[in-house]
């Protein structure tokens, strides 16, 4: 998605070989009209696919999942990192571990949300090592719903989250696939292919 890779080569910054921070527009401060974009992209890519529910993890996923799921026109579901005293039973859980926070979390969705009947499209704002997106997996497949796909935001195709999910048969759709970050410049795989031809 050309506008996407535009703003994440203007705005992004890379902080090491392994970490992008896109928090002036996608995970801390958000742009609404890139974020409707976005959410458009994701459901003409699954439009065809009968997509019932999308489902993601909060908070960072939630922007794109939700302009998504009002192109689509179906509800959006949000697993929560935190417990809550209003989400306390009937639970799905899966346990996820956040290589950028070094820590692993407990997210949960209710039973109540997702069902046997259910087509789900998960959404999430990166995929590096693929931890969040399997917990995510897990849980769909808890609920017996069916999974159509996968849309990532940001892929950092040099670690091992994409091919692990399609590994596994999982459809995988990401709108920016970084190939490279190690030289302090944000290198897209459309770019790092371009290079390859010139030699």
């Amino acid at each position: 998605m050309k506008r996407l890779e535009t703003r994440i080569k203007q705005d992004g910054i890379v902080l090491s070989a392994n970490v992008l921070k896109v928090d002036s527009f996608l995970n801390h401060q958000i742009d609404p009209q890139l974020m409707q974009e976005i959410g458009q992209e994701f459901a003409s890519r699954f439009s065809t696919e009968g997509i019932t529910k999308i489902v993601t993890i909060e908070s960072s996923g939630i922007a794109p999942a939700v302009m998504a799921g009002l192109f689509l026109q179906v509800p959006v579901v949000f697993a929560r990192k935190r417990k809550s005293l209003t989400l306390s039973e009937d639970l799905l859980t899966a346990s996820v571990y956040s290589f950028t926070k070094k820590e692993t979390n407990e997210i949960s969705i209710s039973k109540k949300y997702l069902h046997e009947d259910d087509k789900v499209l998960i959404i999430d704002d990166f995929l590096a090592n693929g931890q969040a997106a399997l917990g995510l997996v897990d849980i769909v497949y808890q609920s017996r719903a069916n999974l159509a796909g996968i849309g990532i935001v940001i892929e950092k195709s040099f670690q091992e989250g994409a091919t692990k999910l399609k590994n596994l048969g999982i459809r995988v759709e990401s709108l920016a696939r970084i190939a490279d970050l190690s030289s302090g410049e944000v290198v897209f795989i459309k770019e790092r292919a371009m290079e390859e031809l010139a030699k």
